[in-house]
């Protein structure tokens, strides 16, 4: 990892520390903001992310839900090293804006296609085939993008939802989106306990 990328991961990872630390402090009042907060991955769940997509050498990658642009940086590292690119959908443009200049602080920007606009909507555009996708939206959308990004799987492409285990109110949407992925046939899948719970599956080929 370069020493420019591992600073501003570092940089992001103050910034989520101390947004947890006032969430502590205020409780659920603290959410009001929460489209200012990074909610980012964390640490451990990004490196995975970085290590899966290298060593399945993805050079087509998905990202569904840019927000501030933590888990870019680690999948457009990859992305790099792999002579590929990622696509990343997000509806606000002002966090895809921010992203995207934190990517290009640090040469990754060019590795990286930023789409605004509702994902179910940019999906349908979209031809693939993606080798990699990272699920991180809105909870209730997992499904939706599920059945729409399927089709357009590369034989063993890897798909990682976040937010399995955490937040808790969003349980049963992850729950349901397991159920859905297993119920497909189609995928070899695994829940994780790494951050706030993933759920690792492999399309068969």
């Amino acid at each position: 990892m370069d020493a420019s990328i591992e600073q501003l991961l570092s940089e992001y990872d103050a910034r989520s520390a101390e947004e947890w630390r006032r969430v502590e402090a205020l409780g659920p009042k603290a959410y009001a903001s929460r489209d200012e907060m990074l909610l980012s991955v964390g640490r451990s769940t990004g490196q995975l992310l970085n290590l899966l997509a290298h060593e399945a050498k993805a050079r087509s990658i998905l990202e569904l839900g840019t927000s501030y642009g933590y888990s870019a940086v680690w999948l457009a590292e990859a992305a790099r090293a792999n002579g590929g690119k990622v696509v990343t959908l997000e509806l606000a443009e002002n966090k895809s804006r921010y992203a995207r200049e934190k990517l290009a602080s640090v040469g990754l920007d060019s590795y990286v296609d930023f789409r605004v606009g509702d994902a179910l909507q940019l999906l349908d555009t979209l031809s693939g085939p993606f080798d990699f996708v990272l699920v991180d939206l809105w909870k209730d959308l997992y499904i939706p993008c599920l059945d729409r990004f399927m089709a357009k799987l590369a034989p063993g492409a890897v798909v990682v939802a976040d937010n399995m285990l955490f937040p808790e109110h969003s349980r049963e949407d992850a729950a349901a989106y397991r159920r859905r992925v297993r119920e497909s046939g189609r995928f070899d899948t695994v829940l994780l306990p790494v951050g706030s719970g993933i759920e690792l599956s492999r399309l068969r080929s």
